[in-house]
């Protein structure tokens, strides 16, 4: 697994987040971002932190599964 996309991202106090299906969604005092990620990332945002997991060990699967997780961080 890599070690950085096993890494949780945590969010901020006053930062609002939404996760629904591959897109993240979040929210600060002075901003709006919004990215649509690859379809094979599972992302899951549990009220503290954003979890990004892949499904298998295959070459391309890895190297976004580390991506993903630092386009979020």
């Amino acid at each position: 697994m890599s070690r950085i996309g096993k890494q949780p991202v945590v969010v901020p106090a006053g930062v609002k987040v939404t996760v629904s299906g591959q897109t993240v969604k979040v929210e600060g005092a002075k901003t709006k971002l919004e990215q649509t990620f690859h379809a094979n990332m599972k992302l899951a945002f549990d009220g503290k932190a954003i979890t990004v997991t892949r499904p298998d060990d295959n070459r391309e699967n890895r190297a976004l599964h580390g991506l993903t997780r630092a386009l979020i961080n």
